[in-house]
């Protein structure tokens, strides 16, 4: 079967009159999804040089040319213009008007105290593609192109992620001159991607890239700014044992975080089973994203070492990842957690072919069978 998507899963459910922002990194599909799914719409594109020029100059001529418009109206990439959002939300309160607003980064309306219009747009979020997404998925493919779609179809994803990597830094670090250093983030990058998936240190972070902690707290947060990364919080509540406090961070994609650190994933070796462990994550991300926002996402790992790749929710599950056959002595960690106190659902995601149970509560799934769990809504 031949690699297609499908259906992403992103849905506005916007009422007649709601405006709405929909935030994601650069090649995620928004534009694509808006031409299939918003056919006809008004869309001013601020990626074209002379839309842009002109927006620019004078963000007056959206109220001048649209306040009787009357329709939906979609402004991709409105970060570039951050004082067009004082005229829409005018046209909103004044006109009744609804906006699509689309973006890659929400750093440079925060720099600027820009008008992110009070809770007048909804907020939704396009990650790159899921699992359920996707016809014929081919695990293995996934773990080196990423999810990314015009990476994840690509005949040569290799010379795709390479050029993203560099209009990565070109347009979303140097052209809105959110770091002053490049080579420095540069450095920074290939730190971080190396250290993904491990709890943060910022002291030994900030000494490898020969920056400050602040710097590198700094860079973290234009990651997160941009959709480029995301930090997972630590599960505090016990009262058995001392906990770790610190954060995890991981990169929006496993290609792009594969091809930044070197990563060759090949079934049986280290890289496969990082860049699995993150392909898993990002499946959760997704489902949080489209289907459960208030779900909550967090690790769990004492000071003793004892450790859970995630909890879900208020320990509705707790899934440990695992590329390979599942022994005993892989479920130290989620042995450890049971007793601590109840979970509802405590499963390993494994690269077995077929599904088991073992004694206290535990499931073995195969990724395959977890994951149209998760999609079906039959795992939380």
């Amino acid at each position: 079967m031949s690699t297609k998507i499908i259906e992403r899963q992103v849905d506005l459910h916007l009422p007649k009159g709601k405006s709405c922002f929909l935030w994601g990194p650069r090649k995620a599909g928004k534009s694509f999804w808006i031409r299939k799914h918003l056919k006809g719409v008004k869309l001013i594109d601020l990626l074209q040089t002379d839309v842009f020029a002109e927006y620019a100059a004078r963000p007056a001529l959206l109220r001048e040319r649209y306040e009787k418009y009357g329709k939906m109206i979609v402004i991709d990439e409105v970060q570039k213009i951050p004082r067009l959002l004082d005229e829409v939300q005018w046209l909103i309160e004044e006109r009744g008007a609804q906006f699509l607003l689309t973006g890659s980064s929400a750093r440079k309306l925060r720099r600027g105290h820009a008008n992110l219009l009070g809770g007048r747009a909804w907020r939704r979020v396009m990650l790159p593609l899921s699992f359920s997404e996707v016809t014929g998925f081919q695990l293995e493919k996934a773990l080196f192109t990423g999810m990314l779609p015009p990476h994840f179809l690509s005949e040569s994803p290799a010379e795709d992620l390479r050029s993203y990597v560099a209009d990565y830094l070109k347009e979303e670090i140097a052209a809105e001159a959110l770091t002053q250093s490049i080579p420095s983030f540069s450095d920074f990058l290939r730190v971080a991607t190396l250290t993904s998936s491990e709890i943060l240190n910022y002291t030994n972070i900030a000494r490898e890239c020969g920056v400050s902690q602040r710097t590198v707290r700094l860079y973290f947060d234009i990651l997160e700014d941009t959709f480029l990364g995301f930090r997972i919080p630590p599960w505090t509540k016990s009262e058995n044992r001392r906990m770790i406090l610190a954060e995890k961070f991981y990169f929006f994609d496993v290609g792009v975080a594969g091809f930044l650190a070197g990563r060759h994933p090949v079934p049986g070796n280290s890289d496969f089973g990082k860049a699995f462990e993150h392909f898993i994550l990002m499946e959760l991300r997704a489902y949080q994203a489209y289907r459960e926002p208030e779900m909550t996402i967090r690790y769990w790992r004492t000071a003793a070492k004892q450790e859970v790749d995630f909890i879900l929710g208020e320990k509705e599950a707790a899934v440990e990842i695992k590329s390979g056959k599942v022994h005993e002595g892989d479920l130290r960690g989620l042995r450890a957690l049971l007793e601590d106190g109840p979970v509802k659902k405590a499963v390993v995601v494994c690269t077995e072919r077929e599904p088991r149970s073992i004694p206290g509560g535990i499931e073995i799934l195969p990724w395959q069978e977890f994951l149209e769990r998760l999609w079906s809504g039959k795992l939380l």
